[in-house]
């Protein structure tokens, strides 16, 4: 059996209205195994953006315990979690958040400046070369296409080799080719490259690509 490399423990998170306290997640936990894919659905408001946040380190619970790589996230000082983000963490948002000044090439490889002071472009291009983007590294973001740019968002992410990738609903702003396009990719990227993959997802096509599937109800998962 693949080993565990994400563990999230009894975790609760809550926010203040006013006088309001709105239960989020309550009890929430998950487990996350080498090279596994788990799908997680739910109605919006459900929690599963929040969820994402807290297990990629990006928020904290107010009750549990989040382990990756068996490290305490919360025992962690800044310099330390900033590291185990860069190196174990990759990200890809419903929104692309690509800088509309440098290139697709660029856009990827500022995570590889930020990790090792220099770029790792060789790799880079190669993904570029995977995803069948070889000839748009050299574009700005405003001349490419909205699958594009979710192709250039998707490399950004896994360029560093993280551990786990997070993807939070993202074929949420794709037509259904590009959706179906994107599915595949992250499919292939499972496979070819081992990445273990957390998803939140609307679309029953991408939930069923999963190794495990589940819904967010109540604050827990089903």
């Amino acid at each position: 059996m693949e080993k565990i490399i994400l563990e999230a423990k009894n975790i609760h998170k809550s926010y203040k209205n006013g006088e309001k306290k709105l239960d989020v997640l309550s009890g929430f936990e998950l487990e996350l195994r080498e090279k596994e894919i788990i799908t997680i659905t739910g109605q919006s408001g459900s929690g599963k953006s929040t969820a994402l946040n807290i297990l990629g380190t990006l928020d904290l619970p107010d009750i549990g315990n989040i382990i990756i790589e068996e490290k305490q996230v919360d025992k962690l000082d800044n310099k330390h979690l900033s590291i185990l983000r860069n190196k174990s963490i990759g990200f890809v948002f419903q929104f692309h958040y690509l800088l509309p000044e440098f290139s697709a090439l660029e856009n990827v490889l500022i995570p590889t400046w930020i990790k090792e002071k220099r770029s790792n472009s060789d790799y880079a291009e190669s993904l570029f070369s995977d995803l069948g983007l070889s000839s748009k590294l050299h574009s700005f973001p405003n001349q490419l296409s909205g699958g594009e740019r979710a192709r250039v968002a998707l490399i950004r992410g896994i360029v560093n080799k993280p551990r786990i990738l997070f993807a939070d609903e993202p074929t949420g702003n794709l037509d259904e080719e590009n959706a179906s396009r994107l599915i595949k990719l992250l499919m292939k990227i499972n496979e070819k490259y081992n990445q273990a993959i957390v998803i939140t997802t609307h679309n029953p096509k991408v939930a069923k690509i999963g190794n495990k599937k589940f819904k967010l109800e109540k604050g827990k998962l089903n």
